[in-house]
């Protein structure tokens, strides 16, 4: 058996979207979630804030430029660095993102940028709860992006859904005790699914509910329950169509727990009721 990935512990920090409307949503995102926008060095539109980032970059809609996962110190940084290249992975500096300088980058099999690096300092705090926690993809190929995050990162596995026939359409994996930071769902197209905002209380995905209401924004899917993970859940859109989840009580796993498999089914996706199946 070979060396252990140093990834682990590591918490998804910010992430980057392209759109063909980058003003719009920009727009979108610093309204609901309370983030104070600037620019980087490349023109990226940069929506900050105490515990949820986002960028928002011009290009092909509905799709994720970059994850951004944040380690711990300098010296997890170099090990995983090494790590990662001794799978044979070329690791190139990080894009203009949030991290110090001497982040690295790394590009899975659909094309994704997957950056590691330190964050700059605290930006504060948010009006109202809730922290960046894990964000969702599309692939056509979900065995070689799964193998991607699993073997050459060291993500942990914790959940897969698979289909009567043994095919896995669904693939969960953590970096730290929360049951995943990343997954990705086999479908016809590669695209950005969602990223979600985890708060601390179920009273806090009420108050997002009504604090959404307010505002004229409704629910797309949800209230329910998530069958891989256990959370609460509901889902809202952006102007590109993106799904944004508020959840709670996302199940916790210690890094040596065994993965499960669970059926393609709606109930696999919520429990509660309707449960969306991306293919």
């Amino acid at each position: 058996m070979g060396a252990r990935s140093p990834l682990w512990p590591a918490t998804l920090h910010h992430l980057r979207i392209d759109s063909a409307q980058p003003e719009a949503m920009a727009e979108f995102y610093a309204r609901v979630f309370g983030l104070v926008r600037h620019e980087l060095a490349d023109g990226t539109l940069a929506l900050v804030g105490g515990q949820r980032r986002v960028l928002i970059g011009r290009g092909r809609g509905k799709s994720l430029n970059f994850g951004a996962y944040a380690v711990r110190d300098q010296a997890q940084l170099e090990a995983l660095r090494g790590y990662i290249r001794e799978q044979g992975v070329p690791v190139l500096p990080a894009p203009p993102c949030l991290f110090r300088e001497g982040a690295m980058t790394v590009a899975d099999p659909d094309g994704r940028r997957v950056v590691f690096g330190l964050p700059r300092e605290d930006a504060g705090s948010d009006a109202r709860p809730g922290r960046l926690q894990h964000l969702v993809v599309t692939s056509r190929d979900v065995a070689a992006v799964a193998a991607f995050y699993g073997e050459a990162l060291g993500f942990v596995l914790s959940d897969r859904v698979l289909r009567d026939n043994g095919e896995c359409t669904t693939c969960f994996y953590r970096s730290d005790p929360e049951h995943h930071s990343f997954a990705v769902f086999q479908a016809d197209e590669v695209r950005l699914d969602h990223h979600s905002v985890e708060v601390p209380t179920w009273n806090d995905v009420r108050d997002w509910g009504d604090y959404l209401a307010s505002l004229r924004i409704g629910i797309d899917w949800g209230p329910g329950r998530h069958g891989p993970g256990n959370n609460l859940f509901f889902m809202l859109r952006d102007p590109d169509d993106n799904w944004i989840e508020i959840s709670q009580d996302l199940e916790r796993m210690p890094r040596e727990m065994v993965a499960r498999d669970w059926p393609h089914t709606e109930y696999t996706l919520n429990t509660w009721g309707r449960g969306v199946l991306r293919s």
